[in-house]
């Protein structure tokens, strides 16, 4: 077999371990790249947490009127607390929230008080009336938030471990125990999937 065919033979499994998971830049393992929404994945530095949750826009809106129920408040400061109330589980994008204001604006919920960047949002009586009337709602959506963050930190735990020894068989595994390693993870994949499917 002349250098050529040999180098064509040698890229060749090499990019099959890359596909399935294995080897020098493997993916998903070898690139950081996350796993999928919620997961994270394998970089030079090992494993990198998954990233924050995303709410319902309608929990963002029951939050946005729980929050200025209690002060006045601007769009980036309401983001800033319901990152910190959420213990960094639950970060809304603009792209949510100042739309979700500017709704409640035009149901007459919140009003703006100020201008520019200064501008900050405050209930308006029949917000207030809404508010003491969905207290509960209210309540639950930070009720919510950290049976998440406790399920969250559990379910990420789990995977981290498992993400560690998937990691060692990149380099200390022989090519038959990756093949099993490959028959077993696809098993643990499909039996989650049977888990969502219940």
């Amino acid at each position: 077999m002349n250098s050529e065919s040999t180098n064509h033979t040698h890229d060749h499994d090499r990019d099959h371990h890359q596909r399935r998971g294995f080897g020098p830049g493997a993916r998903p393992f070898g690139t950081g790249k996350p796993f999928g929404p919620g997961f994270g994945g394998f970089g030079p530095r090992g494993f990198t947490p998954p990233g924050p949750q995303r709410k319902r826009r309608g929990d963002v809106r029951l939050a946005i009127l729980s929050l200025l129920g209690e002060a006045p408040s601007n769009g980036y400061t309401l983001i800033k607390t319901i990152a910190e109330r959420s213990g960094g589980t639950w970060n809304p994008s603009p792209g949510s929230v100042y739309p979700t204001l500017q709704q409640l604006v035009d149901e007459e919920l919140i009003e703006a008080i100020g201008e520019g960047r200064r501008t900050e949002f405050q209930l308006t009586k029949e917000g207030t009336v809404y508010v003491a009337e969905h207290s509960k709602e209210l309540e639950r959506v930070w009720a919510s938030v950290s049976e998440n963050s406790d399920a969250d930190a559990g379910l990420h735990e789990s995977v981290a471990k498992l993400m560690g020894v998937v990691h060692q068989f990149r380099f200390a595994a022989t090519d038959e125990q990756r093949a099993k390693a490959v028959t077993q993870l696809d098993d643990t994949r499909r039996a989650l999937y049977g888990i969502l499917a219940d």
